[in-house]
């Protein structure tokens, strides 16, 4: 009798013989599928940590890396409504579908969102570890976000910008290069209560000096007043900014560099009559004025303050949070107050920031000095306007954590950190609840998970604004060849001392630009 063998059974035994097949594979069990593998009891470990988060609901997709051992990765995101969104990968890198994910948080505002990770090991075998739960707030972040780009060396800015990325989608766009004047310095900029047609910046380019551009409705000027930290006034008719001579000098340990602010005043910009004035109120002999920030209502300037010193000593002064009332309709300036003294706290006070609905100031406060990215002490705290308390926020890491800003519904907070490696500034996301919260700050996404691994560039002061900048072009040609040019008069000056003979003499007027580098 003829035995016959299947073809694919004789190829087995073929393989078999030549040690093609190992034998125990013939005899494991059916592979079980990603949604049927038990359920683990701890949660996947993911990088950037999306995880217990409240998360806006036009937020571009929180894609991450799975931090699991695996050959083949299963992810499904649900909600209580919309359909169930599912990524499978061969690599631990997932991407989710931009239409499908926005399709979801749109069906689940207000609601939780599931996330479950399965994870394949090299044997088959499936693990499904506990599900991730997200929560879609009610509330969008403002679409756009504006920061600037810049390498981690001080004095090494050839390629500086300031960009605008879509918050809604992974778009980055360029608002002003220093390539386009001649690889000058793009410095500090602020928009008009997060309108993206009315902003400020300054810049320092050789041949026009050390200008402020003025975009106002779109519409490009350029200022030819230095100045730095400006602040608009609400009203849109005034614009603080400080007047600093800052020196760079290092340090054998920790942080290498610092800064020291010789000598400082604030001043004010009338954009109406193209003016510069200023106050005594803000602009005392006896201090260094710096970092203004107005009240959504314009009734009170916030600012931070210390008493002048000269460098033979060994560390920078540490600085007070003050506040001055001021009435624009009879230009009348009040008395400083001192919210949070040094002397009390024992720390250094900067960059206040006041919420849109005028209850609490936001300030660093960090061993010393005025510049707090520089320093791993700063921290975000908060200064109630009701009881006159502040606190430390919870969203602080035991990195930098600064250059802190507002949505426009005041119910997220956009803030640098170095937290993610203590060398490079990251964007950080806060959602804000009702009761003066902030919940679990997540690093801005995106699309490639893997992004911050190899991106070697500090983002500078991120700025919220509720649509995209539009006046790149004219802004790039105004810096050289300007269609308008405002050379403000000067009114009511009020000369600063020199500073002692024992102070360092500053290497240049304003050095913002050269010292916020990373």
């Amino acid at each position: 009798m003829i035995l016959r063998i299947p073809i694919f059974s004789r190829f087995v035994i073929l393989a078999l013989i030549a040690g093609w097949l190992h034998p125990s594979l013939l005899a494991a069990a059916p592979e079980v599928s990603a949604a049927s593998a038990p359920k683990q009891l701890r949660t996947p470990r993911l990088s950037p940590d999306y995880t217990d988060l409240v998360i806006p609901p036009n937020i571009a997709p929180l894609n991450f890396i799975v931090q699991e051992a695996g050959t083949q990765f299963d992810v499904e995101l649900r909600g209580a409504a919309g359909r169930l969104v599912q990524v499978k990968s061969g690599t631990p890198s997932i991407q989710f579908p931009l239409k499908q994910w926005r399709e979801l948080l749109d069906q689940n505002v207000g609601q939780n969102v599931q996330l479950t990770v399965s994870v394949r090991d090299s044997a088959g075998t499936w693990e499904r570890f506990a599900t991730v739960t997200n929560f879609v707030a009610r509330e969008k972040i403002d679409s756009h976000l504006a920061y600037r780009l810049l390498g981690p060396l001080y004095n090494f800015y050839q390629d500086v910008g300031i960009y605008q990325r879509n918050l809604e989608t992974f778009q980055q766009d360029v608002v002003l290069h220093n390539s386009s004047f001649n690889k000058g310095c793009v410095n500090c900029h602020t928009f008009l209560q997060n309108r993206p047609d009315t902003m400020a910046l300054h810049i320092r380019e050789k041949t026009s000096g050390n200008p402020m551009m003025l975009v106002q409705s779109n519409s490009v000027a350029r200022v030819d007043q230095t100045g730095g930290y400006l602040s608009w006034h609400p009203s849109g008719r005034l614009l603080t900014f400080s007047v600093n001579k800052l020196s760079l000098f290092f340090h054998t340990t920790a942080e290498p560099r610092d800064v020291y602010d010789a000598n400082s005043d604030l001043k004010i910009y009338r954009v109406d009559s193209n003016t510069v004035v200023t106050p005594p109120a803000i602009a005392r002999p006896e201090f260094l004025e710096t970092w203004p920030g107005w009240a959504p209502d314009g009734k009170y300037l916030y600012f931070c303050r210390a008493q002048r010193q000269g460098v033979r000593r060994l560390h920078p002064p540490r600085y007070d949070l003050v506040r001055v009332s001021y009435d624009i309709d009879r230009d009348r300036w009040g008395e400083a107050e001192v919210l949070v003294a040094a002397k009390d706290s024992g720390l250094s006070a900067a960059q206040p920031r006041v919420s849109p609905d005028n209850t609490q100031v936001l300030f660093c406060l960090a061993k010393e000095g005025n510049f707090p990215i520089y320093q791993q002490s700063s921290d975000i705290y908060s200064f109630s306007l009701v009881n006159h308390q502040y606190r430390r926020l919870e969203i602080n890491s035991d990195q930098a954590d600064s250059w802190h800003c507002w949505s426009t519904s005041g119910r997220w907070l956009v803030f640098s950190s170095k937290r993610r490696d203590g060398l490079f500034t990251r964007p950080h996301i806060s959602y804000v609840d009702e009761a003066g919260g902030f919940h679990k700050a997540f690093i801005l996404p995106q699309e490639d998970p893997a992004f911050y691994d190899t991106f070697l560039k500090n983002y500078n002061l991120p700025e919220l604004i509720q649509g995209p900048v539009t006046f790149q072009r004219e802004l790039a040609r105004s810096v050289l060849n300007p269609k308008t040019i405002r050379n403000p008069t000067t009114q009511d000056t009020k000369a600063g001392p020199n500073p002692p003979k024992e102070e360092l003499r500053a290497t240049e007027p304003y050095l913002e630009g050269t010292t916020e580098a990373q």
